[in-house]
């Protein structure tokens, strides 16, 4: 069966970094799919409708009316999206879509989400789900970035934290100078800081997304070394 298409107008435009611009989009009247967090739309601007993009949703489920997504100038489509987009333009849209899904159920699970850069965006809709049903679903975000400049949502996920007792969100940092005052940690993920994160490997989930090299390193360190099966690895590579 054919995805439904329509257009959205923008009703609201964020800027979350210089380079990184949520945007809100409203669904036409009459407009009413199911669809689920860690799914994404299919985009295009109207007057060039052979050329679109997938972005992961960074709403939940629980936002109705609308979906937001949260685009980095990358390619054609992000960089007119973070450049031009304003309220009041319109975008197509593909109904959501994807298996890239937060696993809530049976209660007690925890979910470790490793993400680069703008590969956080998904894990926003998961919170956000988690938080507002108050479930008992752990859930840790180790999340690599290259300065405290670069860092997408920090407000809100620190937000996030003190309604949530049941969320961490942990950051590290690649690149910044020895005089920075950061009191975080310092380098690349890997798999003693995952480890370290981990006290019940039979109820974990892990979720990687963002470039390629992390998402594999993630999927390597969780089967490889931790003998977790298939479903409990779950993945998103940005390329």
């Amino acid at each position: 069966m054919p995805k439904l298409r329509v257009e959205m107008k923008i009703e609201k435009v964020t800027m979350e970094l210089p380079d990184t611009k949520t945007l809100q989009l409203k669904w036409p009247e009459g407009y009413d799919v199911n669809f689920l967090s860690g799914q994404f739309i299919t985009v295009w601007w109207p007057h060039h409708p052979k050329y679109k993009r997938a972005y992961s949703l960074s709403s939940c489920a629980l936002d109705r009316g609308r979906f937001e997504i949260t685009v980095k100038r990358e390619g054609k489509m992000g960089t007119s999206i973070v450049d031009w987009a304003e309220k009041g333009d319109v975008l197509g849209v593909i109904e959501p879509t994807g298996k890239f899904l937060p696993v809530f159920e049976p209660p007690g699970r925890h979910l470790i989400c490793i993400a680069g850069g703008s590969g956080v965006t998904p894990f926003r809709g998961f919170l956000r789900e988690a938080t507002q049903r108050k479930l008992d679903t752990r859930i840790t975000v180790l999340y690599t970035v290259r300065t405290t400049n670069d860092i997408i949502f920090n407000d809100e996920f620190l937000q996030l934290e003190k309604e949530n007792p049941n969320f961490n969100f942990l950051v590290t940092c690649t690149r910044l100078t020895d005089e920075d005052p950061w009191g975080g940690r310092r380098g690349r993920i890997d798999a003693d800081w995952i480890k370290h994160n981990i006290d019940d490997m039979a109820n974990t989930i892990f979720y990687a997304c963002g470039p390629n090299g992390l998402v594999e390193m993630a999927e390597s360190l969780a089967k490889d070394e931790l003998g977790a099966v298939k479903d409990q690895v779950v993945l998103e590579k940005w390329g």
